[in-house]
């Protein structure tokens, strides 16, 4: 399928949340035209004031619930591609389907959507992630996962445990389940549909968050994570909680960038890119606050003794893509002194 370049008109799902409002942002300011689906006009009319300085090419449509069936056929009509961000995620559901369902809906609802009334769609981007690729790989020390891998083990978990299976184990097959229902759609449908797919899977995704956010409870689970490491604690955190095991983290600027990229890319339809610049730690996240001078509101841990090696492999991005990653440090102070600034 060929490229789509700016002007072209681009419908966001998710658009008021943490990644959705960075891409659709990112778009914006590279010329696209964009529509955000929203649940409710205060988040939409929240966005355009936040975008007001690119005139007239941002425009929302509220779309109350992305799981259900029809939800977005108004929405796909006399638009050129799809972002598709929107989807659920919860460490604490009970029963797995309370997630699982409406990832995988959602998924299905957006791409039945674009089949039947998105006759102009020439390509869907959807955000999927590192869930997607974890599994039980052999490998000595630490595995690593690139776009090849697919995490088999938690949906066999909750198939075999249900409600027992562990809460990780939960939010990842609504991941992997949602992104191979997306893949199987495109391969069925592939003699009667006019675009093709990309899926976008970010690591842990840290920075600066314009979004309409007024507490750090609905805030994304990532940037929790990270108020959690940076937060002075009484009693202080284990020293074992802060050096272990690595994880990946990226930006949510380069997260949308990426989303973009794969728009604008001939050699990226078909084709599952994961978003991941560093490995990190807990510790070694408090080590890059402290690299440009002490920081009263940030813990020092135990400086140095952090494993930052890489399990997610986001080099395809790189090369494919052509994205340059920032510096783990520009991202850890930038997401510092957002959280900061809103008094958290």
């Amino acid at each position: 399928m060929p490229e789509v370049l700016p002007p072209a008109k681009v419908l966001v799902t998710g658009a008021s949340g943490f990644i959705g409002a960075w891409v659709a942002k990112t778009l914006l300011e590279r010329g696209f035209t964009v529509i955000g689906t929203v649940r409710s006009d205060p988040r939409g009319e929240y966005l355009k004031t936040l975008f007001q300085q690119y005139e007239n090419r941002f425009s929302y449509v509220i779309v109350p619930d992305v799981g259900k069936n029809g939800a977005f056929d108004e929405a796909v009509v006399g638009v050129d591609a799809v972002a598709h961000v929107a989807s659920p995620v919860s460490m604490s559901a009970g029963d797995p389907q309370e997630i699982i369902g409406p990832a995988v809906n959602g998924t299905m609802s957006i791409l039945g959507g674009v089949k039947r009334h998105g006759t102009s769609v020439r390509r869907v981007v959807i955000t999927s992630s590192r869930a997607s690729i974890m599994n039980e790989k052999p490998q000595a020390g630490w595995p690593t996962f690139d776009e090849t891998d697919w995490n088999d083990v938690s949906p066999r978990e909750v198939e075999l445990k249900g409600k027992d299976a562990e809460g990780l184990h939960k939010y990842r097959a609504s991941k992997v389940l949602a992104e191979r229902a997306a893949w199987d759609f495109v391969e069925k449908n592939k003699a009667s549909i006019n675009f093709d797919l990309v899926t976008v899977l970010p690591s842990f995704v840290f920075g600066p968050i314009i979004h309409e956010v007024n507490s750090l409870a609905p805030l994304n689970f990532s940037m929790q994570l990270f108020h959690d490491y940076t937060a002075h604690h009484e009693p202080p955190t284990p020293a074992g909680k802060l050096t272990g095991p690595p994880m990946d983290m990226v930006d949510v600027r380069d997260t949308a960038l990426i989303h973009a990229l794969a728009l604008e890319k001939p050699e990226a339809g078909s084709e599952r890119f994961i978003a991941s610049a560093a490995g990190y730690t807990p510790q070694s996240l408090l080590d890059a606050a402290h690299a440009l001078g002490r920081r009263d509101d940030v813990p020092r841990g135990n400086p140095g003794t952090g494993n930052v090696q890489p399990t997610a492999l986001g080099g395809k991005a790189e090369r494919v893509l052509g994205i340059k990653y920032r510096p783990v440090q520009e991202t850890v102070l930038d997401t510092l002194n957002s959280l900061r600034e809103k008094g958290w």
